[in-house]
């Protein structure tokens, strides 16, 4: 079963920031995504798979941090087990190919250009880690 989340449609969207200069090692950030997850800390409970089923999003804060949603404010961190490369530019998807409706860690990701189809990059997928809002200060 093959699985494309596209930028511009599709049941998970990427949000990507644009592309910096190709001789910056800094990972490229999406501040949007950046700025949700700065809302957000971890619970500390982890999970090897999601069902499919219930994810709703995947924004990419940087090349190796992913933000998936799964609900109204419900939001797992996944940090690929090495760099993601494009998946932060804006007109690429993640691809991946599955026998069953779960996206589990080690599972490969690919990075697509939606223009050209031309694969960019591929990482695995590391632990989902639950997240819940920060509560606000006393």
């Amino acid at each position: 079963m093959r699985h494309r989340i596209s930028a511009a449609s599709g049941l998970a969207t990427i949000f990507a920031a644009a592309s910096a200069c190709a001789t910056n090692m800094e990972p490229r950030v999406d501040s949007g995504v950046s700025a949700t997850l700065a809302k957000y800390e971890e619970t500390g409970e982890t999970r090897a798979c999601l069902p499919l089923s219930n994810v709703s999003s995947i924004r990419a804060a940087t090349e190796k941090k992913l933000l998936v949603r799964t609900g109204i404010n419900e939001y797992w961190l996944n940090e690929t087990s090495a760099r993601c490369g494009g998946v932060t530019r804006a007109n690429n998807r993640i691809q991946y190919e599955t026998s069953q409706n779960l996206l589990c860690q080690n599972q490969i990701i690919t990075i697509v250009d939606n223009t050209t189809n031309i694969t960019g990059g591929s990482c695995g997928l590391g632990k989902f880690k639950q997240l819940k809002l920060k509560e606000a200060p006393a």
